[in-house]
């Protein structure tokens, strides 16, 4: 595959170059609505023709901002390069709400929370000062950005994928720490295979701390 139609939205798979440099050609009028995985970086705004270019063996995934389809072109044929991270791999599953109560049980959840946010993909549970926030294998929640609260998270299980600001981090070892001010991207992606392997991660705030305040820049479990 040397050619792909991403539809208004909608990302590419995560992959991961073979040994090859990859050159990838857009229409130069896209680019100021494309958000790019490159390696360790994650460009939102000002993105070049030199930014697409892929180094061997790195990472890469392009998301459309745009309103329209956009016509994707590769240099090699990309259909061996090995799959990291799939959005779309539960979009055609059911998509039944996790059930808090078996959930707690399971998975050794601690008391105190006051609080359940539990969706398909997640289950977030509130305590006075901090959440954990539980994410399903293979899944990646949204590209976001909060207005008016900054966070701290802790890896505490499940070696995710993070993007922080500007930067993606592969693999994160438990105990890394980022910081999530106000209005910078930030996402989380469990690329783990194994149905038990939930990423866990422990959420701080300081700030309005409330839902609405989620600007979600790209949600691949919100399907259309």
């Amino acid at each position: 595959m040397k050619e792909e139609i991403i539809g208004p939205g909608r990302g590419t798979i995560l992959r991961k170059n073979n040994q090859k440099e990859l050159k990838i050609f857009l229409d130069s009028n896209h680019l100021d609505n494309i958000f790019l995985i490159n390696g360790n970086n994650f460009y939102s705004q000002n993105l070049r023709k030199a930014n697409l270019i892929v180094k061997p063996n790195d990472y890469y995934m392009l998301i459309n901002k745009n309103h329209e389809e956009i016509e994707v072109n590769y240099s090699n044929d990309v259909s061996n390069h090995r799959t990291i991270y799939d959005p779309y791999k539960f979009e055609l599953s059911e998509k039944a709400k996790i059930d808090p109560i078996l959930f707690k049980k399971k998975y050794n959840v601690p008391n105190g929370f006051l609080d359940v946010l539990n969706k398909w993909y997640s289950i977030k549970f509130t305590y006075s000062d901090y959440s954990l926030i539980y994410i399903k294998p293979g899944i990646g929640i949204s590209i976001q950005t909060h207005k008016f609260r900054s966070e701290i998270w802790r890896i505490l299980k499940g070696n995710p994928i993070i993007i922080n600001a500007n930067k993606v981090y592969y693999f994160v070892e438990a105990e890394t720490k980022f910081i999530n001010d106000k209005l910078m991207y930030h996402s989380i992606m469990n690329s783990n295979n194994d149905l038990e392997q939930y990423v866990i991660v422990e959420e701080r705030w300081s700030g309005n701390f409330n839902e609405e305040d989620i600007v979600r820049e790209y949600n691949p479990n919100n399907y259309s």
